[in-house]
């Protein structure tokens, strides 16, 4: 088992996601980076799907009660096991009361566990995302057990993974959405010339952008959404769906994030600045 001691700000365990359950209102859930998230699997040779730990902004302190084999990915959290530093993207072996913990958030915004075999979570619709009410529990919390197989000996066929690094990436790509073709010349312009910043209003759900573009009057029908849809309100404001967003909005659907983009948004918090470049 592997023990919470200290839960961070909101970690949670996720895969890469709940598929065909969204004509019932189920959204996907699963890894917000789910790069990060394949490659430290790929490094323990793990199934790509195989459940992660999710760790936002603050890590957790967690203990091992039998020696298995790790891999951290995503945002760089300053980690330590058993208070010496460790580093993402290298496999590492760990020993019955090893205890990982984690520091100051270096960059990024999301980091990942990775365990060998994965988390033995329960399943529920076939995904073992966390997401209440789908979930029993929305996060994990101080005294929680998880558990995963031990393993005492293991030889990776990869060592580490130089991944390219797309937490400082200020730019987002992204497609024609389906009512982009009512964005105005002055909307348009807007878009794709501001400079737009991460708002508070951030979380698996959605990302609002602190800036404005001029608004509209159109009406529409709910229409479907999934993650990565960018939204246009009548006021003028941008919301991304991210992960855990809704199956429908009432909102013109103007942009589409790309799967890449979705995870470069992911790793951006309150404050960071990014720009459209569309595909």
């Amino acid at each position: 088992m592997l023990k919470i001691l200290k839960s961070g700000f909101f970690v949670t365990i996720q895969d890469l996601g709940r598929f065909g359950y969204r004509d019932i209102g189920v959204p996907v859930s699963g890894a917000m980076d789910d790069v990060s998230v394949k490659n430290a699997n790929k490094l323990l040779e793990n199934e790509p799907n195989a459940a992660v730990m999710e760790i936002t902004m603050t890590g957790p302190t967690l203990q091992f009660d039998s020696s298995t084999y790790i891999c951290l990915s995503g945002a760089y959290l300053s980690p330590t096991l058993n208070n010496k530093p460790i580093e993402n993207y290298q496999v590492i072996k760990v020993e019955k009361g090893d205890i990982l913990s984690y520091g100051r958030l270096e960059n990024g915004f999301r980091s990942y566990l990775a365990i060998k075999g994965g988390f033995k979570t329960p399943k529920v619709l076939g995904s073992h995302s966390q997401y209440f009410p789908i979930t029993q529990e929305k996060c994990l919390k101080n005294g929680d057990e998880i558990e995963y197989d031990e393993t005492n000996s293991f030889d990776s066929l990869l060592s580490e993974i130089k991944m390219e690094n797309h937490f400082e990436q200020d730019y987002i790509e992204v497609f024609k959405g389906p009512e982009y073709s009512l964005l105005s010349d002055r909307q348009l312009a807007q878009l794709f010339s501001k400079i737009f910043t991460v708002s508070k209003a951030n979380n698996r759900m959605a990302y609002q952008l602190s800036e404005l573009i001029a608004g509209h009057k159109h009406s529409m029908l709910t229409s479907g959404t999934i993650p990565g849809t960018l939204q246009l309100t009548p006021a003028g404001r941008l919301i991304v769906l991210m992960k855990d967003g809704q199956t429908t909005g009432g909102y013109p659907r103007i942009l589409q994030l790309s799967k890449a983009s979705i995870c470069m948004l992911a790793q951006k918090k309150f404050g960071d600045s990014l720009t459209f470049k569309l595909l």
